[in-house]
């Protein structure tokens, strides 16, 4: 029952967090889309099912949720050896997988073979909420193996893992998505969580400009290892998205995008 009920929130909560970020995008723009909303929507809801299949079969390998059972069975990691307090530990956590999160992105960037898989989801000449669902099979394996392991190294407890991973999707559904907030607004939220206007930036065909903001949440690693750009060199009205190689419709077809790392 436990179970279940986790599965069911982790499904609810991104879905209405999904339906109201395409709500506001659709009251309250960025930007006008290059290739609008179709074939692209189409093309990453075939990349959500894809990865729904690959995930149900790599849940029976590892998840974070068996990395997380795994350390407390076999008391490992960090935190099954200290007595902190639950909130010290999910505090602690958050933030420290926060930045093994910023460090995979930012490898995803650096090492060719990483890139390769990862420029699928940069290939999106848009961006909108739904460019949050945009990522190759083999990142997402890349991506599960990675955090398992982190979770496992630290000892995260199972519900800590679970709402981070919750926090995470809606973090990464806000930030990708095409509203228009107030700039006063948008300065203020950048302090601590990644903005739609400040992940723009990351997503310019400028490869410069891509090897910045590599926050998915929490801002303050660009801070800190000085990968911070607050926005493009294009101007924030006039940046243009995706790759400098792909400037036309391709990246909104699903075979084409599933076949780009390796062509």
């Amino acid at each position: 029952m436990i179970e279940a009920g986790l599965g069911l929130y982790a499904i609810a909560i991104p879905a209405a967090m999904l339906a109201l970020m395409l709500v506001t995008e659709w009251l309250r723009p960025r930007r006008d889309l290059v290739l609008g909303r179709y074939p692209r929507w189409r093309t990453h809801a075939l990349f959500f099912l894809t990865n729904a299949v690959v995930g149900r079969i790599l849940s029976m390998v590892v998840v974070v949720g068996s990395a997380a059972i795994w350390a407390d069975t076999h008391d490992f990691g960090l935190f099954n050896r200290t007595d902190w307090p639950l909130w010290v530990v999910t505090l602690l956590a958050f933030i420290l997988l926060d930045l093994a999160i910023w460090a995979q992105h930012h490898a995803m960037h650096r090492f060719r073979f990483l890139w390769r898989i990862h420029k699928v989801h940069h290939s999106d000449r848009d961006l909108d909420a739904t460019t949050a669902l945009r990522f190759h099979p083999l990142e997402l394996i890349v991506s599960t193996l990675f955090k398992s392991a982190c979770i496992a190294l630290l000892g995260v407890p199972l519900m800590v893992a679970l709402a981070f991973e919750l926090w995470l999707n809606c973090n990464a559904l806000f930030n990708h998505s095409n509203i228009r907030l107030p700039r006063k607004m948008d300065r203020i939220i950048r302090t601590i969580l990644v903005t739609p206007d400040m992940h723009l930036v990351h997503h310019s065909t400028d490869v410069a400009e891509q090897n910045r903001n590599y926050g998915f949440a929490l801002t303050w690693w660009d801070r800190l290892f000085g990968t911070y750009a607050d926005e493009s060199a294009m101007g924030r009205d006039h940046q243009e998205i995706g790759l400098a190689e792909a400037v036309d419709n391709r990246p909104a077809n699903y075979l084409w995008s599933m076949k780009l790392p390796v062509t």
